[in-house]
């Protein structure tokens, strides 16, 4: 019976000593891998390594960036969410995470029960942006020419699905216009095709659509967020502009296999947290047009679980399809 009892008492300890909640002391013991489901130079991928060397001090490890493109995101999010939940695999992606579930009827993932959202690290507002040709120069003139010629303006797109697609595609949602999309692969030839005539409106990146405005090659209207941005303080938001209520931006976050531990969790998001206050960080961000959030995992969360139903209501009633 003694035997019996310490045998017992002894596979109870071993049990708890290797769970990961318990073990979360002594985390991390390793370098951490941080997975971009998308190619390398794009903006999830630059603001991640960005990121990477300074969350890695705050957490006591150094953080591998690794890409792993595909299928909009979802080859990369699926090897997050199949990844052990030891606290050494994450994800850092955009806001493709909300759009996709809407667009692939057969996930290898449940977004919201197979990973746990960690923390937003910055939003990226696009600007509305039109060709100097445009007889539009302000959001309210861009309204009623397209009420006066439906479907008849040309609004160019990084491709179906895509984040500039389905802003735009909001937008027009919201100011009850019809519009008419040409898709193109990627944000940065959809610019060169505003600026060459091609298409007479689009839905920039605003860091990489500044200088073009600057310079006269793109008229600017509105910034996509509510607020005003700081490179830009006299440009008017499109919700003061003409379409109350409407507030997109394209955002980066962290994402977390659903079963690693709270305490582990809890840890990264300090780290990023702090991270997120360095003024290097702040800066880089805002030179990219970037603002950092930096919201709890509850906050994330719940915005994470609206986005996901405002997207897939828009998606169905819009019949988008890729």
């Amino acid at each position: 019976m003694f035997q019996l009892i310490c045998f017992s008492l002894f596979t109870t300890l071993f049990g708890l000593s290797a769970l990961p909640g318990i073990a979360a002391d002594g985390y991390p013991t390793r370098p951490v891998r941080l997975v971009v489901p998308f190619g390398a130079g794009g903006g999830s991928d630059f603001i991640a390594r960005a990121l990477a060397e300074k969350l890695g001090q705050e957490l006591g490890a150094s953080i591998v960036v690794e890409n792993r493109p595909g299928a909009g995101g979802t080859l990369g999010t699926a090897l997050v969410a199949q990844a052990a939940p030891d606290g050494y695999t994450f994800l850092f992606t955009s806001a493709s995470y909300v759009f996709n579930p809407s667009f692939y009827t057969k996930l290898p993932y449940d977004p919201v029960k197979d990973l746990k959202p960690i923390t937003n690290f910055a939003q990226t507002p696009n600007i509305l942006v039109v060709h100097p040709s445009l007889p539009a120069k302000s959001l309210g003139e861009l309204l009623a020419l397209a009420r006066k010629r439906p479907g008849e303006i040309l609004a160019g797109t990084g491709g179906v699905g895509s984040n500039i697609h389905l802003t735009t595609a909001l937008f027009a949602y919201m100011a009850k216009i019809q519009l008419t999309y040409v898709p193109y692969k990627g944000a940065g030839p959809a610019q060169i095709g505003l600026m060459s005539g091609e298409i007479p409106m689009l839905m920039a990146g605003i860091s990489s659509a500044v200088p073009f405005v600057r310079s006269g090659r793109m008229r600017a209207l509105a910034v996509t967020t509510k607020q005003r941005v700081a490179i830009m303080p006299d440009l008017p938001s499109i919700h003061e502009a003409g379409v109350p209520g409407y507030d997109k931006a394209g955002w980066y976050a962290l994402f977390a296999p659903a079963a690693v531990p709270d305490p582990i969790l809890t840890r990264v998001y300090q780290a990023a947290a702090r991270a997120l206050k360095d003024p290097k960080i702040v800066k880089t961000l805002a030179a990219e047009g970037s603002i950092v959030v930096g919201n709890s995992p509850a906050d994330f969360t719940a915005f994470v679980h609206s986005e996901l139903k405002t997207w897939a209501k828009l998606i169905r009633e819009m019949k988008i399809s890729i």
